[in-house]
């Protein structure tokens, strides 16, 4: 993939090539996962899309290769979750000048739950929600307008608020097959031949490309 490429399709500037527009240390984007925005400039997806993510906590964004996120879709971290072990939700450590308060004990105004992972070949829909500690397996689907607050199996449907488990894209031996093959690993050449056996479902040709060398 040319890193420097920014929008996938001639004349289309609603759709980015994550990866090429991210700039946090604390992001990272696998090739070939797309951002679509009909509403912002897609390029601003780290000011949009990334809530809450403040240098503080140290938490990343992890997204995978050959992901499809839509418009409006949300990952809120862990500066958001005002602290629950504290008898009040005010957060009284980030006014830590107004209370006369340690700076050192600032992040204790939020509860950290760590990390965003998302998967390869991973499909966020419309305005869906995904928050912080939250872990999304290979191709996975997640449905429009869901707010995602645990984590997701591989190759799983989820929808909802919160989002539950609709149903399994695949027989299990066939998600199974999936995981082994990892075709979003494979050479750029080996994947464009590949690309009609992925889209007709057949795994077993799929299969067959895994042992061929490019």
């Amino acid at each position: 993939m040319d890193k420097s490429k920014i929008y996938p399709r001639t004349g289309d500037i609603q759709t980015v090539y994550l990866k090429s527009v991210v700039t946090r240390k604390t992001i990272e984007v696998g090739d070939f996962t797309i951002y679509n925005d009909f509403v912002n400039d897609p390029r601003d997806f780290e000011k949009n899309n990334v809530l809450y993510h403040y240098p503080i906590n140290g938490d990343r964004l992890v997204i995978g290769k050959f992901c499809s996120i839509a418009c409006g879709a949300k990952f809120i971290f862990n500066c958001a979750n005002h602290t629950l072990k504290s008898l009040s939700t005010y957060t009284f450590p980030l006014f830590f000048e107004e209370w006369d308060l340690p700076k050192s004990e600032l992040a204790s105004a939020w509860d950290n739950k760590g990390d965003i992972i998302v998967g390869n070949d991973v499909w966020i829909g419309y305005d869906a929600i995904i928050m912080a500690g939250v872990t999304i397996g290979d191709g996975a689907i997640i449905g429009t307008r869901a707010v995602v607050t645990k984590d997701v199996a591989p190759y799983s449907i989820v929808g909802g608020v919160p989002a539950r488990e609709i149903r399994k894209r695949f027989a299990p031996e066939v998600v199974e097959r999936l995981r082994e093959l990892q075709w979003w690993d494979w050479p750029e050449e080996k994947i464009r031949k590949a690309i009609p056996a992925i889209q007709a479902g057949d795994v077993e040709t799929l299969e067959k490309f895994n042992s061929i060398v490019i």
